[in-house]
């Protein structure tokens, strides 16, 4: 039990770890290395949707034969539509974006740049969640250290996020330790909902490949609706595209090599 608490930990203390660069940068982070960092969480996210969430749900659902692909076709699509439903309803802001998306609200601007993030975490820590359930009900898909592989990337690419949601809150006015606390607050809701999903996995244990394939498809979601497009946009750049493939295959080689 002590190895799963440091697993599920590790994504905060990535994101905690990320925010404390708000009391030794004076600056905001240069827009290139913001792209080498989102493109890089994108990388680790899609990586970790397919080897970590997608295979092991369709490899417990094997006893299925051809409708094995079932539960995770399934499982994803509500993902995909669970995290459309929270996008269109809390008023969130995007980084370089001046438009905030959800329901009209008079939030402060670093409020809504908070959320943002928050709604982006959320399937992270739904992802470790999901992942330490198939452990503990003992699926012979799932091992501690295949586990730990993807806690550790997801931390890695929580690092630069604490930074990127931290510093752009101190250069709008925003105390260094305000700014540091948003920070780390926007990476709180991944241990919590890591353990909301291992709850409901321990009362409902035949539901894991669909948790599983659920996690992944909120993943998926965030990458394609928020890290492609800050990764693309703007000026022309190939470091966005490089990035992704150089997280994807951090993630992959975890994933393989401890799990």
């Amino acid at each position: 039990m002590y190895e799963m608490s440091i697993g599920l930990l590790l994504p905060l203390i990535g994101t905690t770890l990320g925010a404390g660069m708000v009391f030794f940068l004076k600056k905001d982070m240069n827009l290139q290395v913001q792209r080498v960092f989102t493109g890089f969480a994108a990388g680790v996210m899609t990586a970790a949707s397919v080897w970590s969430l997608l295979i092991p749900a369709m490899e417990q659902s094997a006893p299925m034969g051809i409708w094995a692909f079932l539960p995770a076709v399934i499982g994803f699509w509500v993902g995909i539509l669970f995290l459309l439903g929270i996008d269109s309803l809390v008023p969130h802001l995007h980084l370089h974006s001046e438009d905030p998306e959800g329901v009209k609200s008079k939030l402060p601007k670093s409020t809504m740049l908070v959320l943002a993030v928050v709604i982006h975490n959320l399937p992270e820590g739904m992802a470790v969640g999901a992942i330490y359930a198939a452990w503990l009900a003992g699926e012979s898909t799932i091992s501690l250290a295949g586990a730990l592989a993807l806690s550790v990337g997801i931390a890695i690419q929580n690092f630069p996020e604490g930074a990127i949601i931290s510093l752009p809150l101190r250069g709008e006015g925003v105390s260094r330790g305000k700014s540091f606390l948003w920070g780390v607050f926007s990476g709180a809701v991944e241990p919590l909902g890591a353990l909301l999903t291992i709850g409901l996995a321990a009362v409902v244990i035949p539901v894991l490949p669909y948790l599983l394939s659920f996690a992944a498809g909120a993943m998926i979601y965030v990458v394609v609706e928020e890290l492609i497009p800050e990764t693309s946009g703007g000026n022309h750049s190939n470091l966005g595209t490089l990035s992704f493939a150089a997280g994807f295959t951090v993630m992959m080689a975890l994933d393989v090599a401890l799990g």
